[in-house]
């Protein structure tokens, strides 16, 4: 199988989107959106996340403990974890959909183009998506991490590794879904064969590369004709 530029477009495109759907589902889930660390007790780290807020102690281990409550939740997080589910969701079927319209699978050439347009569309919604919530935490964390209404006592929270992971995934998604949409724009050159008699090039179809038994096919029909 010849690999050509709209292949290797293809398998990136692939590489970096699984990149981003793993660090966006990992970012979902794990606690570590916001660390804390007390001055008081610089043995203890809290750290929260979207589902749950944990305690990081180096002597007792980790302790966590899931919200009470979708409603109890502050609003950010509430409407983070349901951009996230989209994100997830958007990712994934995307990532699915372009799987089967790569170019060494065996898929009729119209069905296939529209899998990785409608999947490459999927994974720059989800980069995007994802670009939401990770960057409204950061910029609420930011805000009131300066906050001069806050006593300088009162303990700040920081940015936690699930944030870094979001800004990570969605460019990997971002950047496979548009190495997907540009292998759409590559065109195939066509192949001509040149009459000896007339000296006139007729143009052969491309899948002749492919498929050697049709330019065999083509030379027996035309022995005249030299590719």
């Amino acid at each position: 199988m010849t690999v050509t530029w709209k292949l290797k477009l293809q398998y990136g495109a692939m590489l970096f989107s699984v990149v981003g759907c793993v660090l966006t589902c990992v970012s979902t889930y794990v606690p570590l959106w916001k660390l804390l660390n007390l001055d008081l007790n610089e043995m203890e780290t809290w750290n929260m996340g979207l589902w749950q807020i944990c305690v990081v102690q180096e002597e007792g281990g980790m302790q966590c403990k899931y919200y009470d409550s979708f409603l109890a939740m502050p609003y950010d997080l509430r409407i983070s974890r349901i951009l996230m589910f989209l994100a997830d969701g958007f990712g994934v079927t995307g990532l699915i959909m372009s799987s089967f319209g790569i170019d060494c699978l065996k898929f009729e050439e119209e069905i296939k183009k529209k899998l990785s347009i409608c999947g490459g569309t999927l994974l720059l919604v989800s980069g995007i998506t994802l670009l939401v919530p990770v960057s409204w935490i950061a910029y609420n964390t930011v805000q009131e991490f300066w906050d001069e209404s806050i006593p300088d006592i009162v303990p700040r929270w920081e940015f936690g590794d699930a944030v870094f992971m979001g800004w990570f995934g969605a460019f990997f998604l971002l950047l496979g879904g548009s190495l997907l949409l540009c292998s759409m724009m590559i065109a195939t050159k066509p192949t001509f064969a040149l009459n000896k008699t007339s000296g006139e090039q007729y143009p052969l179809a491309h899948t002749s590369l492919r498929y050697p038994d049709q330019l065999a096919l083509t030379a027996l029909r035309h022995p005249d004709l030299t590719v």
